[in-house]
């Protein structure tokens, strides 16, 4: 491989570790306090004082020798069984990516942590659509009126502004970088 063909390559790869950079955001659960059953933290009013979407990603700090994350169903969520997690974390710095819409479930699956409130639900939005589609207007277990969206409001704005800012940001970079390279 000549000299000019390696700069071709090492230009196409700093271009696509630019591209694929995350831009979401790193919502730290239970933000300075972290992932604990002491000090009464309200996970649930955690959750709804923040806003979810495709790409962020949920952090859990906490100190492994008295902690774990389950991630679980429903059900399993409401009954506080973590048996038969989808899946499970320990590192005591753990960070889960919300990949797709929905609904995602947590909990501390040491025995009576859940009970005691160390369980969080967030609700994973697209980052895409702030209005909602007439099939979401319903009042429906589904979709419940709290869950659906009007107009963007202003931290939305601002999150999408933000977004935006960060891909011009990475698409200079990546044509510099490729330019610089080629």
């Amino acid at each position: 491989m000549g000299m000019a063909a390696t700069k071709r390559s090492v230009g196409l790869v700093l271009m696509l570790a630019f591209v694929g950079v995350s831009l979401g955001a790193v919502h730290k659960v239970g933000d300075s306090t972290g992932w604990t059953s002491l000090g009464n933290i309200d996970y649930l009013k955690w959750a709804s004082s923040n806003t979810f979407h495709v790409g962020d990603s949920l952090l859990f700090e906490y100190n492994p020798q008295f902690h774990n994350v389950m991630q679980v169903t429903h059900n399993d969520y409401q009954s506080c069984n973590g048996t038969s997690a989808i899946a499970s974390y320990s590192s005591g710095s753990d960070s889960v990516t919300l990949k797709r819409p929905g609904h995602f479930y947590f909990l501390c699956g040491v025995p009576g942590h859940c009970q005691a409130g160390q369980k969080v639900h967030v609700l994973v939005k697209t980052s895409a659509s702030p209005t909602p589609s007439p099939s979401t207007l319903g009042s429906s277990p589904a979709n419940p009126p709290s869950e659906t969206v009007g107009a963007p409001g202003p931290a939305q704005s601002n999150a999408l502004s933000l977004v935006s800012s960060k891909v011009s940001s990475l698409v200079a970079l990546c044509i510099v970088g490729f330019a610089f390279y080629f």
